[in-house]
C-alpha cells in the first residue's frame, strides 16, 4: 500500500479547518462505510484543528444555515445543517427525485453557499467529499478538495439508489469530481487503478486508503465455543448489491448441515423481510437493530465468523472490524478481499459461480469448515487481527490528515 505521506511528506502545524460535506446528521443512527469514515475523522482529527460538518438535521432541532457546536465522542464539532431530513426516512432508498436526500442536500448547499463560506472562514482549510454529486461546491467556495471514492459498480449492477436510474448524471459528476479534486482517495486498489487510468498525467494525486478500523474499540477476543452453537454475524445495510438472498440461502444451508446448532446475528436497521428468503432463516436470527461501535464490537466477540456475498464493494468496514476482533470471514471473492482474507488463517474465499446453487453450496461448506476449525482450536484470533493492523486508525489517519495539510499548501502555491 503506497502511503500519501510518502508522496507528500510530513505535515506541518497550525490551525486547519477540515470541512466535511455530506448528507449526514452526526448525532444520528445511519451506518455504513461513509458514515464510519466521517465519524472516525471527527474522533481522531488533530486536537488543534477546527472541524466543520456541513450536513443534515435529522431531528428538527437546528436552524438551517446556522452553525452550532455539538459534541461527538467528547470532541467539539461545528455543525451546519442545510436541510431537515428525518432520521426515520434516512435508511430508505429513494424512488423519486424529490424524495432523494442527495438531491435535496445539493439544493440546500447551493441555497446556503455563502453561509458555508463564512463558516469555513479565511484561514487554512480543505474540503473533503464522499460523493461525486457535490464536486462543484469546493470550486464555488474556492477551497481545495479531497475526493473519497467509496464504491464501484456499473449501471448494470443491482443497487437500491436512484444512481442506477440516473446513471448518466452519476458518470458526469464523477468526471467532474476526479478532475476538480486536488487529491483522490480510493477505498480499494481496483478503484485506484481505474482512476489512475482515467488521469494518466496525475498518478501521484491518486492513492489507496480503505476506511480505517478503530482497533481500540474493536479489540481482539478469544473464541468461546463451549455451547456448541455456531454464530455468524453480519453488520450493515442489506442493500441489493450485497446480495442478501444468496447470504440468507447460504445461512439456511449451514443451519441444516449443523442440525440446527446455528444462529445468525444481524446488526443494522434494514428490513430483511423485503427479501423473501429471510423468512426461512428468521426463526434462528437475532436482530440487534442499530448499535454503537462498542456494541458492534461486543456482539462480534460473542460470535464466531462473518459472511459477505456482495456483487461489488469498496472495502467493507464490517470486514475489517470483524477481523480486528479476531473473527474469520467467509466471502464470495472480490479482489480487495485478498488483502486481508487468507485461507486457513483469517477466513475463506469462494468464486461466484454461474449457478447460484453451486456458489451457495461452496460458501456453506467453507463456513462449516471454519466452525470445525474453531472447535479444534485451529484458528488464532491474534493472527486474524494481524491482517488488519495496517488498516488501523493509528496506521492510516495520520497520513490522511497530513494529506489535507499538504493539499492546502499546494493550493496556496498554485494560487500564488
Amino acid at each position: 500500500m503506497e502511503s500519501f505521506q510518502a508522496k507528500y511528506g510530513n505535515s506541518g502545524t497550525g490551525v486547519h479547518c477540515l470541512c466535511l460535506i455530506h448528507p449526514i446528521d452526526p448525532r444520528g443512527r445511519k451506518v455504513g462505510g461513509i458514515e464510519t469514515h466521517i465519524r472516525l475523522l471527527l474522533r481522531h482529527a488533530p486536537a488543534n484543528w477546527r472541524l466543520l460538518l456541513v450536513g443534515v438535521d435529522g431531528y428538527g432541532d437546528c436552524s438551517l444555515g446556522e452553525t452550532t457546536n455539538i459534541f461527538i465522542d467528547g470532541r467539539s464539532v461545528e455543525f451546519l445543517p442545510v436541510i431537515h431530513f428525518s432520521e426515520s426516512e434516512i435508511h430508505r432508498a429513494a424512488t423519486r427525485l424529490y424524495r432523494s436526500i442527495t438531491v435535496r442536500f445539493g439544493v440546500g448547499l447551493l441555497q446556503n453557499l455563502l453561509r458555508v463560506r463564512r463558516a469555513v472562514g479565511c484561514g487554512p482549510a480543505t474540503i473533503e467529499l464522499q460523493r461525486f454529486e457535490f464536486a462543484l461546491v469546493p470550486m464555488l467556495l474556492r477551497r481545495p478538495a479531497i475526493q473519497i471514492i467509496h464504491g464501484e459498480g456499473s449501471k448494470h449492477d443491482k443497487m437500491d439508489s436512484l444512481i442506477k436510474k440516473y446513471w448518466f448524471v452519476h458518470r458526469t459528476m464523477e468526471e467532474i469530481a476526479v478532475r476538480a479534486a486536488r487529491a483522490i482517495v480510493c477505498v480499494n486498489p481496483n478503484i485506484e487503478a481505474k482512476i489512475k487510468r482515467k488521469l494518466p498525467h496525475r498518478p501521484s494525486s491518486v492513492g489507496f486508503m480503505p476506511v480505517a478500523v478503530d482497533t481500540a474499540i474493536f479489540e481482539q477476543a478469544p473464541f468461546d465455543h463451549h455451547e456448541g452453537i455456531f454464530r455468524v454475524v453480519f453488520a450493515g445495510r442489506l442493500d441489493e448489491f450485497k446480495d442478501p438472498p444468496t447470504m440468507f440461502r447460504t445461512l439456511r444451508a449451514v443451519h441444516e448441515r449443523l442440525g440446527g446448532r446455528f444462529e445468525f446475528h444481524y446488526i443494522g436497521t434494514s428490513d430483511p423481510f423485503r427479501y423473501a428468503e429471510f423468512a426461512e432463516i428468521e426463526p434462528f436470527t437475532v436482530r440487534h437493530g442499530h448499535c454503537t461501535a462498542a456494541e458492534v464490537a461486543a456482539i462480534s466477540a460473542q460470535c464466531h465468523a462473518g459472511i459477505l456475498t456482495s456483487l461489488f464493494e469498496g472495502m467493507p468496514c464490517y470486514l475489517l472490524e470483524l477481523l480486528a476482533v479476531g473473527r474469520p470471514v467467509a466471502a464470495i471473492r472480490l479482489p480487495q478481499y485478498d488483502l486481508v482474507i487468507e485461507e486457513g488463517v483469517s477466513g475463506s474465499l469462494v468464486e461466484r459461480r454461474a449457478n447460484d446453487a453451486t456458489t451457495i453450496h461452496e460458501l456453506a461448506d467453507r463456513l462449516v469448515m471454519i466452525w470445525m476449525a474453531i472447535e479444534r482450536d485451529e484458528l488464532d484470533p491474534r493472527r486474524i487481527r494481524a491482517k488488519v493492523e495496517p488498516f488501523s486508525t493509528a496506521s492510516l489517519l495520520g497520513q490522511h490528515f497530513a494529506l489535507h495539510e499538504q493539499v492546502w499548501r499546494a493550493s496556496r502555491c498554485l494560487n500564488g
